[in-house]
């Protein structure tokens, strides 16, 4: 317990870096007279990535999944232990999920209070939403999902085969900081154009519901009709890749050694 302890707060931490600077970013571009305003999707990738790079530096100890479709990629690829030792069971991955949650929703509060006057001078409610929670560019639930569904795929498969779940840590530490941040790039500029990608359920419930219960000027409604498309594309990707990568990568890594 006293692991698993230090494991919860690694991942409230973790996780409310990552938001707080990947929401920064998009307040930066997205709020009116901000410096960086009009900064472009490109400046957003990149922002995420890097708030990524942060979170998995923090958030070592834990191994740093930081997205419930990790933690879950890892438990359907058959890992039996997370960050420190901690065994996979329903109490740790309840645990893993909810610390998550938890510090995503801290991360947005600290990113609406760094940029309180701009959400103030806003005007546009959509632009306000826009900083907490994704959105589809084109309004199709299905193809959305699909859409976040492939894209979490790409990120768990990718961590998994690089031995996140054989090497016992069990998370994108074992990926390492720096290649995971290129990876949300890479997945940001080349599938996040439909959806916004967030392929992190708690990256986008979390400053859902801090966009819901903030007293942000002006804000107009939190899209909930649209918030169990983040949700479940990116659970249902992460398992997908976790059983995928328990198929495949013995044969793959076989073929290599041949």
């Amino acid at each position: 317990m006293d692991n698993l302890g230090v494991v919860i707060l690694s991942e409230i931490v973790g996780t409310a870096l990552l938001v707080l600077l990947g929401t920064g970013v998009v307040a930066n571009v997205a709020l009116a007279k901000n410096k960086g305003f009009n900064g472009g999707f490109l400046m957003v990738t990149i922002g995420w990535g890097l708030a990524v790079f942060a979170g998995v530096i923090v958030a070592y100890n834990s191994g740093a999944h930081l997205n419930p479709a990790v933690t879950l990629g890892l438990v359907a690829n058959g890992v039996t232990e997370f960050g420190s030792g901690v065994p996979v069971n329903l109490l740790s991955i309840l645990a893993y999920i909810g610390a998550q949650l938890v510090g995503a929703i801290l991360g947005a509060v600290f990113c609406w209070l760094a940029y309180k006057k701009h959400f103030d001078d806003e005007p546009d409610p959509a632009n306000k939403l826009g900083v907490f929670a994704t959105g589809p560019a084109i309004r199709s639930y299905g193809w959305n999902f699909v859409t976040e569904a492939i894209g979490t795929f790409v990120l768990v498969f990718v961590v998994i085969a690089f031995g996140g779940g054989r090497q016992g840590d069990g998370g994108l530490a074992a990926l390492g900081a720096l290649p995971v941040a290129l990876l949300v790039i890479v997945i940001g500029v080349s599938l996040g154009g439909p959806t916004g990608y967030a392929i992190n359920p708690a990256r986008d419930l979390g400053p859902r519901i801090a966009h819901a219960l903030l007293p942000i000027k002006g804000k107009g409604g939190s899209d909930w009709s649209y918030s169990w498309v983040p949700i479940f594309g990116p659970i249902v990707g992460g398992v997908l890749a976790g059983w995928a990568a328990l198929a495949l990568l013995p044969i793959l890594t076989a073929a290599a050694g041949a």
